[in-house]
């Protein structure tokens, strides 16, 4: 294999987009040409072989069976390629991060994703960076060989985010992408510079890789807000077949302490329902013990989400509960960090 290999997986999104020569309409361009788009990409003297979806796939229409096709594809391609870098819509993004970091497990090989705000053949637009970046450091590997970075990331504007630790914080600025709760794995300026201390290596190097593929969508978000009522809370957990709720609390995991409110998550959890509490605050950790309304939450068998974000929560929820159909098993990894997601 050679040591500077590495697959461009095209998606859909923004930064396949072009203008069309005549009509001026953004439209996508054909993937395989994207040398001629980013001829800069030459220069490193990188194998760039190139996937795209057909047809491409807008990131508001992604659903888990897009991931389990992408994670398929990957583990098909893992042998002959140092990284992968996909191009995505910017909208979905994290959740796609996120799920991939916890769909494929012994992961080694950097999987990044990246897009833009911008489409690429714009003057102004922030995806050539966004892209040669991410190339780049996919096929960063230290004297040993090893992956410098062997996660799932998202690189956007200038910065390397560990995937499941991300979430889109702003539609229109470059700077789309942020990661409060834990810091860069790589910063772009002059050079790239690497925080490997933040890095998660494997404690041995030559595992195989495993895809998971069986994801469980049997889940619900409930967003406490002031005013909430009682109808609103019954019916979301009355939902057929529910298996999971994510609690949306204040601060940190706190949320009113009327009764009815306590005695129908209280019920939900005798019935089965993994309730698994986050913070509604961008950045910070739930902790049930600093309050009593957490504490109250805690006592009638929610868990806690600790810092992880809503994609990581969502995602890694789907994977455990489309792995064990007994909730022991969901409760007990929803309590251990898998990939760094807390």
């Amino acid at each position: 294999m050679s040591n500077s290999a590495i697959l461009v997986i095209y998606t859909g999104g923004t930064i396949g987009m072009k203008a069309h020569p005549v009509t001026g309409e953004l439209v996508p361009f054909r993937f395989e040409h994207v040398l001629e788009e980013v001829p800069e990409l030459r220069k490193f003297g990188y194998r760039i072989d190139t996937y795209s979806f057909d047809p491409v796939i807008d990131s508001s229409d992604i659903f888990p069976d897009f991931w389990v096709k992408l994670a398929l594809l990957i583990g098909e391609q893992y042998p002959y390629y140092n990284g992968f870098v996909i191009l995505h819509g910017t909208d979905t993004m994290s959740y796609t991060a996120s799920a991939l970091s916890f769909m494929l497990e012994n992961l080694e090989k950097p999987v990044i994703l990246t897009g833009s705000q911008l489409p690429i053949g714009l003057p102004r637009t922030d995806g050539k960076e966004n892209f040669i970046s991410a190339v780049e450091i996919a096929a960063a590997v230290d004297p040993d060989g090893h992956a410098l970075v062997p996660e799932v990331c998202i690189f956007f504007q200038d910065e390397l985010f560990r995937g499941n630790r991300t979430f889109k914080y702003n539609a229109e600025e470059f700077r789309a992408f942020r990661s409060p709760n834990y810091p860069p794995l790589a910063e772009a300026g002059i050079q790239i510079k690497y925080n490997r201390k933040f890095i998660r290596y494997p404690a041995t190097w030559g595992k195989q890789l495993h895809v998971h593929t069986k994801l469980g969508t049997d889940i619900a978000i409930l967003k406490i807000f002031p005013g909430i009522e009682r109808k609103v809370v019954e019916t979301i957990l009355a939902i057929p077949g529910l298996r999971a709720l994510i609690l949306e609390t204040y601060g940190q995991g706190n949320a009113p302490t009327v009764k009815w409110l306590l005695d129908l998550i209280s019920a939900a959890v005798s019935r089965g329902i993994i309730v698994v509490n986050i913070t509604q605050c961008p950045a910070g950790s739930v902790s049930m013990e600093s309050y009593a309304c957490g504490m109250r939450l805690k006592e009638i068998g929610v868990l806690s989400g600790y810092d992880m974000t809503t994609e990581a929560a969502v995602t890694k929820i789907m994977l455990l509960t489309g792995q064990y159909a007994e909730n022991k098993e969901v409760r007990y990894f929803l309590s251990q960090p898998l990939n760094g997601e807390f």
